[in-house]
């Protein structure tokens, strides 16, 4: 049987998060879809892949763990789960748990609304488990990049997405990249949805990113995209024809 969806999750050290998000992934598509999960370990000195193992192996999930050496980065954890998954549609997840997978049924019924055969179902985190600081900086943050990028999303950091296999695999990669999907896929004359799902607390861990070195990288990966973006063309075929 082909993979409907393949479930993407780039994780480093999260013990304690990966084998309950398995669970929930399994709660929420088993019997519906015929999908996959595919993990990148980026890295772990925990004991994340041997959890996600033992997880998948107890529920009958199909699992596929590609181990990088060293740690690379969100951006490349996630290319490689894309690259090495088998399914037509790819769902993205954070490991920490913070997204919740039973609301990927209801992005995939507003997928198969769509005609184009580019797009991205964004999800929105509108009542985010964050502090009143970080809220405040994920705001101003988003309020900038919409600004410069026009991508329509409202929430750029959410990383529960879904989006054609064959769509990512058109895309630029350059580091950093999994903050701009929504842009990089108007580039190519995408389409974008915006659909609100749940945000929840951490349960084990802590976060790999903070303030300081988001608005860094984002501050000079916005102005490669804006690049990218003014010089993306896409011509209209109005016919071939042969003899």
């Amino acid at each position: 049987m082909s993979v409907q969806i393949s479930v993407a999750i780039p994780a480093k050290d999260e013990q304690g998060n990966i084998g309950h998000l398995i669970e929930e992934i399994y709660a929420a598509l088993q019997g519906q879809y015929s999908y996959e999960v595919v993990l990148t370990d980026d890295g772990s000195t925990d004991g994340t892949v041997n959890e996600a193992l033992t997880t998948a192996e107890q529920l009958g999930v199909s699992l596929h763990v590609v181990c990088h050496e060293q740690s690379c980065g969100q951006s490349t954890a996630l290319c490689s789960a894309v690259r090495y998954s088998q399914g037509e549609w790819i769902a993205t997840l954070d490991a920490d748990g913070q997204n919740d997978p039973a609301d990927i049924p209801g992005m995939l019924a507003a997928a198969q609304e769509l005609d184009n055969p580019h797009f991205c179902i964004a999800g929105y985190r509108k009542n985010r488990k964050d502090t009143a600081w970080k809220r405040f900086q994920s705001r101003l943050a988003n309020r900038i990049r919409q600004r410069m990028l026009h991508d329509g999303v409202p929430d750029s950091g959410c990383g529960l997405k879904v989006f054609p296999r064959a769509t990512f695999m058109k895309l630029p990669y350059f580091d950093h990249m999994h903050r701009f999907l929504p842009a990089l896929i108007c580039r190519i004359d995408g389409q974008i949805v915006v659909h609100e799902v749940h945000h929840r607390d951490r349960q084990a861990g802590i976060s790999k990113y903070n303030a300081w070195n988001r608005a860094w990288v984002g501050i000079s990966d916005m102005l490669g995209v804006m690049w990218l973006i003014k010089r993306a063309k896409y011509p209209k075929v109005r016919s071939v024809q042969s003899r």
